[in-house]
């Protein structure tokens, strides 16, 4: 932290969509005072609303104070350095300390405030922001990567979250975000091919997603327990390469649904323990 910063310092949030939302309302939580919400545009209502649950100020880029002492920039990710750029003809930068929740972009992205003094660092919660859900940030990794003294406010801001910190190397941050859309986005997308199937078996898509729900939840808590190979079933770990035939000819009809079986029962032979990994490569190879 740098030596005039208080304990708990005033926060300022920029971009309050899904992301700045939600880390705002923890941050209160947490006891953190947000000073200031930056919108885009004055028209912004849902800023109002969230400025006046915080008993904070709400702005936009050409009137704001930002007196806080440290500003969170949560705007989309191709806004970033214009977004930092835009305010560091507005107002002192040294002393301050600026985040942005980018996962794929360095803390470079905040150059133009560091040249006016300002310590940066990228801090980016593992974790998924939609409407209609608010998610606790307790027990959540937050990666961090950026200058020495605001790494050390993001570690103890995030421990007041309930949170935890790991170190991300610049070089490896679209590495890191990348793994992240595997956990979750494009998780989602494989329940969409499940739901065309379960279309195939008569079943409505909304029905499918309740009916999904059960399974779906244990096979995450094997996985977390016991680890991918211990939570692996089904008939690729049985070695029944006839069933596997099966199904391919049943998502013959589905061909993105096949596409999206093809590569994962590919990936489960070569990754995970599986019996008569010969036969099954057999029938996977003749698709």
């Amino acid at each position: 932290m740098l030596p005039a910063m208080p304990r708990k310092p005033r926060i300022a949030i920029v971009g309050p969509g899904r992301l700045g939302t939600a880390l705002a309302l923890e941050l209160n939580r947490a006891g953190y005072r947000i000073s200031e919400i930056v919108a885009r545009k004055p028209s912004a209502g849902k800023s109002h609303l969230l400025a006046r649950k915080l008993r904070a100020r709400t702005s936009w880029l050409d009137n704001v104070i930002l007196n806080a002492d440290l500003i969170w920039f949560c705007v989309p990710d191709r806004e970033i350095a214009a977004a930092a750029r835009a305010l560091s003809r507005r107002v002192e930068w040294k002393g301050k300390i600026a985040f942005h929740s980018s996962g794929a972009l360095p803390s470079t992205e905040l150059k133009a405030l560091q040249n006016c003094g300002a310590r940066v660092a990228a801090v980016h919660p593992m974790m998924t922001f939609v409407r209609g859900a608010a998610p606790l940030l307790k027990g959540v990794p937050f990666a961090v990567e950026g200058d020495a003294p605001a790494l050390r406010l993001a570690s103890e801001i995030v421990r007041g979250l309930g949170g935890e910190t790991f170190r991300i190397s610049a070089q490896n941050k679209p590495a890191y975000h990348t793994w992240g859309a595997f956990a979750s986005p494009l998780l989602v997308a494989l329940l969409v091919s499940a739901e065309q199937v379960a279309r195939a078996a008569g079943l409505k898509a909304t029905e499918a997603r309740k009916k999904m729900l059960p399974i779906l939840k244990q096979t995450i808590e094997n996985y977390g327990r016991l680890g991918p190979a211990g939570g692996f079933s089904g008939p690729l770990v049985r070695g029944d390469a006839e069933i596997v035939s099966k199904h391919l000819k049943v998502l013959n009809k589905i061909p993105d649904a096949k596409e999206v079986y093809l590569a994962l029962a590919r990936t489960a032979v070569r990754h995970l323990p599986v019996q008569q990994r010969t036969a099954l490569q057999r029938a996977l190879t003749e698709e």
